[in-house]
């Protein structure tokens, strides 16, 4: 029976059980279900259900797909970050950002928001002072435009006026080609005087007359007019040398360095289904943001450790992910509740200290292509305060808000364990509005699931004591890398465990059951037939409140076995976890 049940496969239907049990859609069938939560929701979700009525039918008439859909999501397995192995049309989408981002760097696009006001200033103080230039400059730039209607014989006496040259000075001799030119603009100002209503073709002829010459140019170095400022200011532009493309880092990971950087841009890709713009418009404002932020300062900010029991990291998952656990119930304690929730400036220290524990766990993951580079949360909502309060659900929002918009493609598996019936409610309610990829990073489990669903996904050494596990605080005889054996004992069964010893030894060994309410023996039987079994430890009932882990050890010089007896005689199943090791016999 123990081979049977040792299986780690044997939870595995009554897990997807649990994991299908937020996202089942058996309700939503129902039209008038949400019509009757259309008042609760907030204005923006009416507007989503009110566009999406077509959506919940579809989801409504294909009820088995999505069942099958929450079965594969269990499974969930994580692209692959090696450029090599990625499909045609991904690597495609990566070179193009790898473009865009360049040619941003070049531009210097990324830091442009920084300077952006003070650009804005300079521009309008150029735009002034262009309007408050000499009349000459307006009269040459305003010759251009050559489409107009007769205009009023004032204005033309005006523009002549304007448009006539400057007598040279009286040192100087004309020349015949001043002279000329002279003669030729006195005509046809005449002929406006006689006439008085001269049209735009003779106007354009003066100036055509004044500016062909190559005399105009010595009259301008003489006069000072306004053309040389526009010569001035490109000769300037032109002699100033082009600055080297900036650098911007994400994470300690400069963008467009090595392979590090492919798994960077890889993660806003696959936010946004490798829709190059869309993640392109995505980096620029996460680096706009964390400069807003300031993330690099953050990370030295001494912001206590008062929550330091409410998000934690401990172990790893059985694929190497980091663990995060979120404990919300830490928040049924008034004081530290107020102290982190009471007003604005509180709240925005919470956001604070959050965000810079989320920027010291990434940094210490491995962003090489085959390294992990992703972290697997645990959210506990034993207790948790629940929707009605007010200020956590503001906080968490706009946490998760900043969270979505700026971490893309961190999770690699969002589980939920002691999930009340509300948040069930609830996911029932959203789940037709998430995207599958979203979904099938979510695992839900009640109470009574809660340790063999963590199980599932992290081995009972690297889960807390307080979730099931063996790992705890404190100098212990075992330790992560000691692994240990997991089963379930069925209802109304007595299970036994049997470690044999060949030779003198200390036998160590340690186990808890989930949840106990269950009996506990151990005794020591020689392999010789005129032996005396020994009683290691007396059978007793143990309770949830009496151990958690029961740490337990026998030395002998003569060979035979351990036989540890646990009796389950509830009517429900029981998970048990277990590990020994022997060590070196001393007197």
């Amino acid at each position: 029976m123990a081979e049977e049940t040792q299986k780690p496969e044997s939870p595995a239907e009554e897990v997807t059980v649990v994991v299908e049990k937020p996202e089942v859609t058996e309700k939503e069938p129902q039209p008038s279900p949400p019509e009757s939560e259309v008042p609760e929701k907030p204005t923006a979700a009416v507007v989503v259900e009110e566009e999406k009525e077509e959506a919940v039918v579809e989801v409504d008439e294909k009820a088995k797909v999505e069942e099958s859909k929450i079965t594969e999501s269990v499974s969930f397995k994580e692209e692959t970050n090696v450029v090599g192995e990625l499909p045609e049309a991904q690597k495609k989408a990566l070179d193009e950002l790898k473009q865009l981002i360049q040619e941003a760097l070049n531009k210097h696009e990324f830091t442009a928001k920084e300077e952006e006001k003070p650009v804005a200033e300079k521009k309008i103080e150029e735009e002034e002072k262009k309007e408050e230039k000499p009349a000459a400059a307006a009269v040459e730039i305003s010759e251009e435009p050559k489409v107009e209607t007769e205009a009023p014989p004032a204005a033309v006496e005006a523009k002549e006026e304007e448009k006539t040259p400057p007598p040279p000075p009286p040192a100087e001799e004309p020349t015949v080609e001043t002279a000329n030119v002279e003669t030729e603009v006195t005509e046809k100002v005449t002929a406006v005087d006689d006439d008085g209503a001269k049209t735009v073709e003779a106007i354009e002829e003066s100036v055509v007359a004044v500016a062909t010459p190559p005399a105009e140019t010595e009259k301008e170095e003489a006069t000072g007019t306004a053309e040389v400022a526009p010569q001035t200011e490109e000769t300037k532009e032109a002699e100033v040398p082009p600055q080297p493309a900036e650098e911007v880092s994400i994470w300690g990971i400069p963008l467009l360095a090595d392979e590090k950087t492919d798994v960077i841009l890889l993660k806003f890709l696959r936010a946004r289904d490798f829709k190059v713009n869309d993640a392109f418009t995505m980096i620029k404002n996460t680096v706009g943001w964390r400069k807003e932020f300031g993330i690099d300062s953050l990370l030295d900010e001494d912001l206590g450790n008062e929550l330091e029991k409410v998000v934690f990291m401990h172990g790893f998952d059985k694929k190497g992910h980091p663990v995060c656990y979120n404990v919300y119930g830490e928040f049924q304690n008034k004081e530290l509740y107020q102290n982190t929730f009471s007003d604005e400036e509180k709240r925005t220290k919470f956001l604070r200290w959050r965000i810079q524990f989320l920027e010291k766990s990434i940094r210490k993951l491995d962003f090489t292509p085959n390294g992990i580079n992703t972290i697997v949360q645990v959210n506990d909502l034993k207790n948790s305060p629940g929707p009605a309060k007010k200020e956590l659900r503001q906080a968490t929002n706009q946490a998760l808000n900043l969270l979505q918009d700026n971490y893309p493609e961190f999770v690699a598996k969002q589980v939920f364990i002691n999930v009340p019936w509300w948040y069930l409610a609830f996911n029932r309610m959203i789940s037709p509005f998430l995207t599958q990829r979203t979904k099938s990073k979510f695992v839900c489990a009640g109470p009574s699931k809660s340790a063999e669903t963590l199980f599932r996904y992290i081995a009972p050494e690297q889960v807390p004591v307080q979730y099931g596990g063996l790992s705890r605080e404190g100098e212990q005889e075992f330790t992560v890398a000691d692994a240990a054996t997991e089963l379930t004992i069925k209802p109304a069964t007595k299970h036994t465990i049997e470690f044999p010893i060949t030779e003198k030894c200390n036998l160590v060994w340690e186990l808890r059951v989930v949840g106990w309410n269950v009996t506990y023996g151990a005794e020591f039987v020689p392999t010789a037939e005129d032996g005396y079994t020994v009683i290691v430890s007396k059978t007793r009932k143990v309770s949830s409140a009496d151990e958690t882990v029961i740490s337990d050890g026998f030395k002998t010089s003569e060979t035979g076995k351990v036989v540890l007896t646990i009796d389950n005689q509830t009517s429900k199943k029981k998970k048990l976890v277990y590990r020994s090791k022997t060590k070196a016999y001393s007197d």
